[in-house]
Parts: structure tokens; sequence; C-alpha cells
């Protein structure tokens, strides 16, 4: 039987949970779940995703817990686990996002609605080849934090999906997952436009026009907002959020010369 009581403890996972169509399954999430908001609004609020209140979730009695090994605190999703059934991913890549995608629907008994999504990403991903082929790439800075600056290297899904939309991630090759970088540092290794996202930090306009007027990555780099979602949140989001990173990147992307 498939699950009847889900508890969520992954914002993407709660959105990938509604667009499959089991919205009202969902018995609890944590208070960053925000989309869609229509869906989500009566739900039970089990706390954050570092610090979800294990009673409080006991008390709903789920049938499956949804965790993420990357967002959720190891001892927290083992206490679960010995009490309840768990499903954990981290995906790492947008191939990954897609597999997460299909062994959910297969859990839910959602396999047409999951098939769907997949069959979306898989579309956006073509296309994202077909512009690599057509355009160049461009020198990235995407930042995840500001006090202090922090990027995100070739081990998370950020990168990934930087990768697809035709970006050479300037923090690639930095040891930890996300490196505390210094703006003169990334500035000396060449960067082409630098992207300063909605989350985890919600960066403002001041922000950028700071970053521009100080020129801390170099002068005249471009600065651009951008919504965090679309280059970390997995699962129903990860079609659309490809298909945008593609389209905010595609103007700094130089064409490709006729071979």
């Amino acid at each position: 039987m498939a699950p009847q009581r889900i508890v969520s403890l992954v914002p993407s996972m709660t959105e990938t949970v509604c667009r499959l169509g089991a919205a009202d399954r969902l018995v609890g999430v944590t208070r960053y779940c925000t989309h869609p908001a229509e869906q989500l609004g009566d739900i039970v609020r089990v706390g954050g995703t570092k610090n979800p209140v294990l009673e409080r979730i006991a008390l709903l009695a789920p049938d499956l817990v949804i965790g993420n090994s990357e967002e959720n605190r190891a001892e927290d999703l083992a206490w679960l686990r010995a009490r309840f059934p768990l499903l954990v991913h981290e995906p790492r890549t947008v191939t990954e996002a897609s597999s997460a995608v299909h062994e959910l629907g297969g859990v839910l008994q959602c396999a047409d609605a999951a098939q769907a999504m997949v069959l979306a990403i898989a579309a956006q991903v073509t296309r994202s080849e077909v512009a690599m082929l057509e355009r160049g790439t461009t020198r990235v800075f995407y930042a995840i934090w500001k006090k202090p600056w922090m990027g995100a290297n070739r081990t998370t899904f950020i990168h990934d999906v930087l990768q697809r939309a035709g970006a050479v991630n300037v923090c690639a090759d930095a040891g930890d997952r996300y490196p505390t970088v210094e703006p003169a540092v990334v500035a000396r290794a060449g960067v082409d436009l630098v992207l300063l996202p909605s989350e985890p930090w919600e960066f403002s306009d001041e922000d950028r026009r700071q970053v521009l007027a100080a020129e801390q990555f170099g002068a005249n780099v471009p600065v651009l907002l951008c919504d965090g979602r679309d280059f970390c949140w997995h699962g129903a989001h990860t079609a659309t959020g490809l298909a945008r990173a593609l389209d905010l990147l595609l103007p700094f992307r130089p064409a490709r010369r006729p071979a």
C-alpha cells in the first residue's frame, strides 16, 4: 500500500510530492517548505531542516518520512529511521535528481506523474547539450553566502546545474564542498559573471549594487540576482530550474565559430 501519512523534511521534495498529486497525504513539513503555497497552508510545521521537532513528527505517526542527507542532520535521520519508514536522497547531479523522482514516484505509486517529470528533465538536458554545441562557456562565481563569502565545488548539485547551463564554476576544484573565498582571489581567477541567489543567503538588489560599486570580483564584471531554487531544488523543480539557468546564462556565452 502506498504511504498515506507523509512527513517531508526537504522543501524541494515537498514540492515534488505535491506535483506528483500526493499533497493530500502530507501531514507534516518544515517551515522552509513554501511551494506550492496553496497546498501547504494547513499542514503541520515540524521545525526546520536542521532542527526538526522529532517528538512532533512522532505524534503525526507517519508511514513515510522523506529526508536528505545533506539538508538534514545524520543523528535526526538515524532517530527517524529507527521508528518510521525513511526515504533519503542526496542528488549531486541532474541525473541523480531524475532518479530520485523516479524512485519517489514508485514509492508513492504515482509512476505516471513521475515519468512525466523525468521526461521533462531529459528534455531540458537535451536542450542544454544542444546549446553546448552552439555556444561556448562563461566563467561564473555562484555565491551561496556573504558573511563570509562562500561558493560551491564540483561535488554539489549547484555545480552540475551551472555546468549544464554553460558555466565554468570557478570554485569547482576547491577542497571544501562549500568553500570560503576572498573576492580578490576569485577576481584574480578570472570571472565573467557573478550570480547572487535568493537562498540560502537571500541576496538583495542592494547587495548587487554594493558588489558592482566596489568591483569586488573585478572591474566591469556583471552581477545578477537569481532564484536559488533554480540551482538548488531537485525534483519537480529540476526541469524548470535547468531551463531558467540556461536562459539566464545564454546571453553571457559566446557563439561558437563554425569549424
